[in-house]
Formats: C-alpha cells, sequence, structure tokens
C-alpha cells in the first residue's frame, strides 16, 4: 500500500470531516473574503455597485467551472493511481493536468473578455451597471489561469490527502484579499476597481503557494513533453470533458436566475447578489465535500474496496443532513444580524429575500449535498457523464420551468424558491444512479492505468473515424 494512500483504512466518517471540514475552512477563507467585499460595496450606498457584483458574478462563477472540470479531473486520476501504489503516474498525472487547465483555461477567458459586453447584456444589465460589471470583469478575467493553477493544485494536494496544506493556501490568499481591500476600496478610493484588483493579488498568492506546496511535500511534477501530453490528453479529458460540462451547467442555470431576477429591478438583483455571496460561506462545508469525498472514493476504487466505496458515499449524505440543519438554524437566528450589516431596509426586496434563504430554503441546500456526493461518485467510478446529465437538468429542466412558474406566482421571492424546488427532483435522481454506479462496481473497478474506459473507446473510435 502506498504511504500517500491513506483513506484505503480507519474510520470513514473521520476521513470526510476532516477533509470536508479542513477544506472548506480554507473555501470560507476566500468566500469570506468575497462576502466582505459585498458588506463594503453596500457601505457605498449605490445600488448599482451591488447589481453590477451580481451579473459579474454570475459570469465568473462560468469561467471558474472551467477550473473546477479540470480540478475534478485530475483529483480523480491522482487519487487512484496513488490507491493502486503508482507514485510516479500520479505525479505524471498531476503535471500534464496542471498544463492542460491553464493552457485551455487561457483560451477560454481570452473568449469570454472579448465578449463581455455582450454576455453582460444578456443578464439583463444596462446602462452604467453594465458598464460597472464590464469593467470589473475585465481586470479579473486576465488571472483566470493563475485561479485555475491554484484549483488544480488543491486538487492535487485533496488528493494526497493533504486537506491542512490546500486550507492553508486558500486561508493565505485570502488573508491577501481581505487585507487589500479596505485599502484599495476605501483607502485609496478605488471603489469596484480595487475590489478586483484586490482579487488579481489572491490569485497570484494561491498560485505560488499552490506550486511551492506540492514541490516541497510531494515529490513536486515529473519533467513535462509532448509524449506524456500526447499520452494522457485522453485520459485527463475523458473525465475532465464530462465534468467541464457538468459544472458549466450550474452558471447557465444561475445565469438565467439572474436573468429572472432583473426583471424585479436592481434592488432584487442586489437582494440576490447577497444571497450568493452567503451561500458559500454559510455552506462552505457542503461546497467542500464533492472535493473531500472524492479522493475517498478514488483512493478506495482504485484499491478495489466497494465496501468502503458504498461506505463512503453513505457517510457522506449523513455528514450532509447533518451540516444542512445546524446551518439553517444559525442562518435563521442571524437574521436581524444580517439586516443590519448589509443595511436592508424593512419589507424592501432585498431584504424579503435574504429573509427567505436564511432559514426556509437554506433547509433544501440538504438537496444539493446530495447531487455534489454523487457527482463525486460519478466522476471517480468511470461513469463522469452521469454527472453531466444530472446536473444539465438541474440546471434546466429543473430551474427554468419552476422558476418561471413560481416568479409568476410569487414574484422575485418566487425565483428563489422555484431554483430551490427544482433541485430535489434531480437530487433523488442523481441518489438513485449513484446507489447503481456503487453496486455494479463490485469486481468491475478499472485498473489503474487505464480509468474510464469506455469513455476512452469512444474517443478513440471518434479519432480513428477522423
Amino acid at each position: 500500500m502506498s504511504d500517500q494512500a491513506k483513506f484505503l483504512q480507519g474510520s470513514l466518517l473521520r476521513h470526510i470531516a476532516v477533509m470536508s471540514v479542513t477544506s472548506s475552512v480554507g473555501l470560507m477563507a476566500v468566500f469570506a473574503v468575497d462576502f466582505v467585499d459585498m458588506i463594503f460595496i453596500s457601505m457605498l450606498g449605490k445600488a448599482e455597485l451591488a447589481a453590477a457584483v451580481g451579473y459579474a458574478g454570475a459570469i465568473l462563477f462560468f469561467t471558474n467551472s472551467f477550473g473546477i472540470g479540470m480540478a475534478i479531473a485530475c483529483g480523480a486520476l491522482v487519487a487512484r493511481a496513488l490507491g493502486a501504489g503508482d507514485e510516479d503516474l500520479a505525479r505524471q498525472r498531476a503535471t500534464t493536468s496542471l498544463i492542460f487547465g491553464v493552457a485551455f483555461g487561457a483560451v477560454f477567458a481570452a473568449t469570454v473578455w472579448v465578449n463581455l459586453p455582450m454576455l453582460v447584456s444578456l443578464l439583463g444589465a444596462s446602462g452604467e451597471t453594465q458598464a460597472l460589471a464590464v469593467h470589473y470583469m475585465q481586470i479579473i478575467l486576465p488571472s483566470l489561469p493563475l485561479l485555475l493553477t491554484g484549483m488544480v493544485g488543491g486538487a492535487i494536494l485533496r488528493a494526497h490527502g493533504d486537506a491542512r496544506r490546500s486550507m492553508n493556501v486558500l486561508i493565505l490568499a485570502g488573508v491577501v484579499n481581505a487585507i487589500l481591500d479596505p485599502i484599495l476600496i476605501f483607502g485609496l478610493n478605488l471603489d469596484l476597481t480595487g475590489a478586483a484588483m484586490a482579487s488579481v493579488a489572491s490569485r497570484i498568492a494561491m498560485a505560488a503557494l499552490v506550486l511551492m506546496a506540492i514541490q516541497r511535500n510531494h515529490g513536486g511534477f515529473a519533467r513535462p513533453g509532448v509524449a506524456g501530453l500526447a499520452a494522457d490528453f485522453r485520459p485527463v479529458f475523458a473525465i475532465a470533458l464530462p465534468a467541464i460540462l457538468t459544472q458549466l451547467a450550474t452558471p447557465v442555470g444561475q445565469a438565467y436566475v439572474t436573468r429572472a431576477m432583473a426583471e424585479f429591478g436592481e434592488e432584487a438583483v442586489a437582494g440576490m447578489a447577497i444571497v450568493g455571496r452567503l451561500t458559500p460561506v454559510a455552506f462552505a462545508i457542503i461546497f467542500a465535500l464533492s472535493g473531500a469525498v472524492g479522493p475517498i472514493i478514488g483512493q478506495n476504487a482504485g484499491a478495489r474496496n466497494t465496501e468502503r466505496v458504498s461506505g463512503a458515499f453513505r457517510e457522506a449524505l449523513l455528514f450532509t443532513l447533518g451540516v444542512t440543519v445546524i446551518v439553517s438554524v444559525i442562518l435563521f437566528a442571524l437574521r436581524p444580524s444580517l439586516g443590519w450589516l448589509f443595511q436592508l431596509e424593512d419589507a424592501s426586496i432585498a431584504q424579503t429575500l435574504v429573509f427567505l434563504f436564511a432559514g426556509p430554503l437554506s433547509l433544501l441546500w440538504f438537496f444539493n449535498g446530495v447531487l455534489f456526493v454523487a457527482n463525486a461518485a460519478f466522476n471517480n467510478l468511470g461513469h463522469p457523464f452521469y454527472s453531466t446529465l444530472t446536473n444539465w437538468g438541474r440546471h434546466t429542466l429543473g430551474t427554468v420551468p419552476p422558476v418561471m412558474f413560481f416568479a409568476w406566482w410569487l414574484g422575485a421571492p418566487g425565483v428563489l424558491i422555484g431554483q430551490a424546488v427544482g433541485g430535489v427532483m434531480f437530487a433523488l435522481i442523481a441518489f438513485s444512479m449513484a446507489r447503481k454506479v456503487i453496486a455494479g462496481t463490485e469486481g468491475a473497478v478499472p485498473a489503474p492505468r487505464e480509468p474510464f474506459a469506455r469513455q476512452a473507446r469512444l474517443m478513440n473510435l471518434f479519432h480513428n473515424r477522423r
């Protein structure tokens, strides 16, 4: 057994809790900075600034999805190689995944940058708000390759079971952002420009720190070469392509929700932007869960231990339920503080949306957690396209019809209600599919050097026909 494969024994619930909590602390450090950004911007007293952040956030979510997909692919491949005891293969896969992620991410960012005015306009922004959102994005987008380096690097650390260093990297990057935010926004009176510049500085710090952590503690990277890149292209993108498509579903759905909310005015969009910044801070553990449980499932799948794979899935769902209930109770108790913090006027649309989320709707976040855990199982057990199907279903059929209906019925609050209700059905579908996938892995887990064979064969067939 490889010394790096620490998830092959010991308490599964403990592994899940430690990986999720440590990963969430790092994520929370980053999300908390975004949360503080929104507080600072709200203090400026201009609804168009908060609305601009809301529109920009929908597009940033879109660009970040590419990095999440590459991180999922890298984490799955490295974890499986480590579970099989092949550390050289793990190092090679980490290297090629990082190179592919940065290269394709740069092209992706450039494409979005060129089309920013059109994209912001499609979301419903106009006038000064549109100009502010475009300006904010033009500063941040060129740093996307640095963010991808941090995301893929963090996945490499988690695949090794090194959640602590992954957490520390994100915390330190968050500290950089938190220090620069008030200096640039208020000290130099740069407003939205200052917030964007602080985010870029944070991404530079994240990329540098994660590369140093891998180099010093996990053998660094393999020497890149054309042969290695060619050999790993299909294994990497057999997972990365469906994973990226899966992740893109979320910002597409969120873009529709933003467009639907724009029909109720800038105050409604500002309220939704506050909810958007509050959600990842409150549910950082749930956001971290997919990346945390993935290496646990991956290592045990690589070791062909089906019983522990099934146990990890079950324990992750129970952990999700407990976290959701606790967080929802805390949010409900903090309603008055949130109203004061964001200077929400009584009975305003923004206050209604924030209070609606803080308590009633937050309970339904359990079903988002179910979807995250199911996706982790799909990605690490050779069925990444299942993640694509369930996620796109959730953010199309599970978003558009219910949002349209509830918005027509209840107005702006109905947009959030429809979005939440639509996720329940697809979470149940994903749960059922994941159970069948796990049940079907007994004695049939792919060998570590040929993961996701079905997808690889399809890609080979397509290549040969060309």
